[in-house]
């Protein structure tokens, strides 16, 4: 066993190709035990791929990692015995009940009959009461992700690995899973590697958020830490139609540093969001809706915020999270 005490995953100029493509280009991290760890960054980024060689699914092309204590190249049947993976596909039988996934997968760690009912009694709250002797082509989605995590968790491993466990879910089942990771790390101090596309997952959850771009290791930090580096109040503005002419009227402010926009539909209606980066907040407020009012602009709702997890993704990546490229990344 190698490794450094305290340490429940750490990768060291992590690389991975594919070809003449390289999607990981040299990552390091060090994620204590107990810890929660968000890791976020734009589709195509390397996310998946880096959750992959730490799971053992996708040999590194370059560099060193290990888990729990074991390097996941040389040792990966002990990384393996280890972990729980919850990818974003869940690999189920839909002939299958609940109750025997997850007696399968008690089965497949080694644990006799005893254990893995004792498991199964203590996994199976994370289900609905009545979903668990169901046949699962009658779950919905947030039911097929809360058996995924059920079953991660039988063998009770010591770091758990979530790739964006609650894409699709309704607002409830989310919840659901927030508690759920809420009390496995408090209760039983278990490491959780999280990454998500929700920023507030994130800023909920992880004790320090990492963020990947272009296969490299941008920023790493508290969620709190990381809104303080950008340091900017921003005026977040909802105008009807077209957001071009309220970006036109702000973009030549003194007090505005930059300006990111979108635009959306409200009951069938088109509706443009600003995000204005502004150099003092409350004295920024006045001359953005004054220059709004002048170039005869609808403005539906104007605030003054502090900087969210949103403004560091953008300020580090150049895009929000919800609304980059859906360029795939290339996992393979």
């Amino acid at each position: 066993m190698s490794g450094t005490a305290g340490v429940a995953i750490r990768a060291v100029g992590l690389e991975r190709s594919f070809d003449d493509v390289q999607a990981v280009r040299g990552i390091d991290l060090a994620v204590a035990e107990g810890e929660i760890y968000g890791f976020l960054g734009p589709n195509g980024a390397g996310k998946s791929t880096v959750v992959r060689m730490l799971c053992t699914l996708l040999a590194p092309t370059a560099g060193t990692a290990e888990v729990a204590g074991y390097d996941v190249a040389r040792n990966a049947d002990e990384v393996r015995l280890r972990i729980g993976v919850a990818l974003q596909d869940a690999a189920l039988d839909d002939k299958q009940s609940g109750r025997e996934v997850l007696l399968l997968q008690a089965q497949l760690y080694g644990l006799t009959k005893s254990e893995a009912q004792i498991r199964l009694e203590e996994v199976s709250h994370i289900l609905e009461m009545d979903a668990i002797d169901r046949m699962i082509d009658t779950y919905s989605g947030g039911m097929k992700r809360r058996l995924d995590l059920a079953a991660a968790l039988m063998h009770n491993p010591d770091v758990l690995f979530l790739d964006e466990p609650t894409t699709g879910l309704d607002p409830t089942s989310r919840n659901a899973v927030w508690e759920e990771v809420r009390r496995l790390n408090q209760d039983l101090n278990m490491t959780i590697f999280l990454t998500t596309q929700y920023l507030e997952e994130a800023d909920q959850l992880a004790d320090r958020v990492g963020i990947i771009n272009s296969g490299l290791l941008a920023a790493e930090g508290t969620p709190d830490d990381l809104k303080r580096s950008v340091g900017q109040d921003v005026v977040v503005v909802t105008v009807a139609g077209d957001p071009a002419a309220a970006v036109a009227a702000v973009s030549g402010l003194d007090v505005v540093d930059h300006v990111d926009a979108n635009s959306r539909t409200d009951r069938g209606r088109p509706i443009g969001e600003l995000v204005v980066s502004v150099t003092d907040g409350p004295k920024s407020v006045s001359p953005v809706a004054v220059a709004l009012d002048a170039a005869n602009v609808e403005v539906r709702d104007l605030t003054l915020r502090a900087p969210t997890l949103d403004d560091v993704f953008f300020e580090l990546t150049g895009g929000r999270i919800g609304n980059e490229s859906s360029e795939p990344e290339v996992v393979r």
